[in-house]
């Protein structure tokens, strides 16, 4: 029970007097926010149940639930609260005042963004201010400028809406990607929760029906407005379908007829891509580093009631008896195509990340470019949108290897989605694609997808 909890902690072991209903929540959110931004910490660690942060995992499911929201929501529109923080402050903040700035953040989040009672934000915002030693002198400022902000919050809201959603860094990439119009359109995507996309094993237009969602050009069900377990919807229990975004369904279906043929799946875990893969007719090995990946893995796979060859350590030192038919590496990568669901990537990662994972991942294709039989074929993907993650990696491997060749995507292939198939017949999905309706929103994970033949 909540009323059981040891009181919040704060710095200098002050506590002030007796627990305040709602204060943990607002403490461990500033705590995790400050992690992220400004020690570049992975949020989805910190918010494992079993091996999480300790202060989140001493919350109750509830308050765990709200901690998760308003993380979420202010690392989304950062810039954004930021720029309404900065608006109604007439000096900016001192130098060293970081956990004074995490306490207004996460109070404007809720102000802002949240169904959240704009009284209580403000009043535990002044609460937590009072209680940490390094805040205190500014709890009437934190007072001043949250209950301003209730006032003026639709105003404000007007104000900040031309700040980019994004870090500078990220947009400035875009922009030399996409474009400037591009860039807009896929930093504001990147703001809308992701729906929950479903690939079932069979008959996706009965399962949309059965489940209330719609079928998309991907072929995966897409549902409607949900609240509660996945696992509690009609047909997990009998592995008739797995959660996987629209847009990582793309490069298992790339290989064309796989009947009788030996594929490799590398990077495998969660096993999404394997599922597919064996549910096409392929005799599947898959190959996973992370030994507590495997066993989710191979967890998912008895599920689903699939099986495949697999296989624990480095692909570096896979060498299958005989070449293969064909591989799938979905490379490890900067995963700033996933935003919608993970925005602390855009504060945890940087340009000289990306470079280090393009560097890593153009070592892996051209590894297992050794692994596959002439005529086989390669799949390389990733969910980055940046092209050194892709088109420019891909391009380099070409030049090197002279008997390796792109097989170009019939946009035809695709109704739906030809926008993602580029001239040179490569995959590029990013957020800002596939409309909504009115029973679920658009979008899609970014993903970039190449298909190659040894010849």
């Amino acid at each position: 029970m909540e009323h059981s909890r040891k009181p919040a902690s704060f710095p200098d072991g002050d506590n002030r007097g007796t627990h305040k209903p709602g204060l943990e929540v607002r403490a461990t959110a500033a705590k995790l926010l400050a992690a992220v931004i400004d020690r570049r910490i992975s949020l989805d660690g910190m918010l494992d149940p079993v091996h999480g942060n300790p202060a989140y995992k001493a919350l109750n499911d509830a308050d765990r639930a709200l901690t998760r929201a308003i993380l979420i929501s202010a690392l989304r529109h950062l810039p954004r609260i930021e720029a309404a923080i900065a608006s109604l402050i007439d000096t900016p903040l001192p130098e060293g005042a970081r956990a004074l700035h995490h306490v207004l953040v996460i109070a404007a989040t809720q102000i802002l963004y949240l169904d959240v009672p704009s009284h209580a934000a403000v009043d535990l915002a002044v609460e937590q201010a009072n209680r940490d030693p390094r805040n205190r002198r500014f709890a009437k400022l934190v007072n001043a400028v949250l209950r301003r902000l209730v006032r003026e919050k639709d105003e404000v809201l007007l104000r900040v809406a031309t700040v980019s959603p994004v870090p500078t860094w990220f947009r400035e990439r875009l922009a030399a990607a996409y474009g400037e119009a591009g860039a807009a359109h896929i930093a504001e995507a990147q703001l809308v929760p992701p729906a929950i996309d479903l690939t079932v094993k069979s008959d996706p237009a009965a399962w949309a029906e059965k489940l209330g969602g719609r079928v998309l050009p991907t072929g995966s069900v897409r549902l409607g407005a949900f609240e509660g377990a996945v696992s509690s919807l009609e047909g997990f229990g009998e592995g008739a379908w797995w959660v996987q975004d629209a847009a990582a369904t793309i490069p298992a279906k790339l290989f064309g007829d796989l009947r009788g043929k030996r594929i490799a799946d590398l990077c495998a875990a969660p096993g999404g891509k394997t599922a597919q893969l064996i549910l096409a007719g392929a005799h599947v090995v898959a190959v996973e580093q992370s030994a507590n990946r495997l066993a989710r893995l191979k967890e998912n796979l008895v599920r689903l009631g699939l099986e495949a060859e697999l296989v624990g350590g480095d692909l570096f030192d896979f060498r299958p008896a005989e070449l293969l038919d064909g591989i799938l590496l979905d490379a490890p990568c900067s995963s700033t195509g996933t935003t919608r669901r993970h925005p602390d990537v855009l504060w945890t990662k940087g340009p000289e990340d990306i470079a280090k994972l393009a560097a890593l991942q153009e070592r892996m294709l051209r590894h297992v470019v050794t692994l596959v039989r002439p005529g086989g074929i390669l799949v390389f993907s990733n969910c980055s949108l940046d092209p050194s993650e892709g088109e420019d990696l891909v391009a380099r491997v070409l030049k090197a290897h002279p008997r390796l060749k792109r097989l170009p995507v019939d946009p035809k292939d695709w109704p739906g989605l030809e926008e993602a198939v580029s001239p040179l017949g490569e995959f590029r999905t990013t957020p800002a694609m596939l409309p909504g309706d009115e029973n679920s929103v658009g979008g899609m994970d970014g993903f970039f997808a190449s298909v190659l033949q040894l010849q």
